[in-house]
């Protein structure tokens, strides 16, 4: 996920043993009897990559625990983000003074259902990737990389974002996204970002999004 971020922000991808790593009190109690091992294990493996990667930015020994959105709630002056699915796991974490938010996304390159292809795409972005009919991994591509656009929405405007208040444009030559919000979602959140940037990777088994707002994309 390094690859597509810039150096000073700390990314820790999961290995074997993350999976099962201790958890500090304040982050086990996100988890009960009726949690099954599946979420355990991810839940496990993100704070584990998530206090790795706040060390290398010097903060440690701190917990990554859960709010009320289950989101996670970084220390104080840190700002990250925590993607898992099945197979992989990473965490993003980046000073405040660097980023006002920063995003991740990992999914399965899987082909996703035409019936859910109206739920995540606007018309024109389903047309867009039906002329690419040979590349099947499109929708995946705009599913994940929207789930990057609300990460990085979420913190700073504090609301939900539908995947359908996002417009997205691709340059799959640069590996590059684009997402526009609806000016009828900006009517109703004064001060929120207009424009999100991002990068994007596709490999033969995992398609991967990553992006980042600064305080200056934030100046009107």
């Amino acid at each position: 996920m390094d690859d597509l971020l810039p150096k000073w922000v700390a990314v820790e991808v999961a290995a074997h043993d993350d999976y099962t790593a201790a958890l500090l009190p304040e982050e086990a109690v996100a988890l009960t009897d009726r949690t099954v091992e599946s979420r355990r294990r991810e839940y496990t493996a993100g704070r584990t990559c998530a206090r790795r990667a706040l060390e290398r930015l010097g903060v440690r020994g701190r917990a990554v625990p859960t709010g009320g959105n289950r989101a996670p709630v970084w220390p104080h002056g840190t700002t990250g983000s925590i993607t898992h699915t099945a197979g992989y796991c990473a965490a993003a974490v980046a000073r405040r003074s660097d980023v006002r938010a920063v995003g991740i996304d990992a999914e399965r390159r899987t082909v996703l259902p035409a019936n859910l292809h109206r739920m995540i795409c606007l018309p024109e972005e389903i047309a867009w990737f039906e002329q690419r009919r040979d590349e099947d991994w499109w929708p995946a591509v705009h599913f994940s990389a929207k789930e990057v656009v609300y990460k990085l929405w979420s913190p700073i405007v504090g609301t939900w974002l539908d995947f359908l208040d996002a417009r997205l444009t691709i340059d799959p030559e640069a590996g590059e996204f684009e997402a526009r919000i609806e000016p009828k979602r900006l009517a109703d959140s004064p001060g929120a970002p207009s424009v999100f940037r991002g990068r994007f990777h596709v490999a033969p088994d995992l398609v991967r999004s990553a992006g980042y707002i600064t305080a200056s994309d934030l100046t009107p």
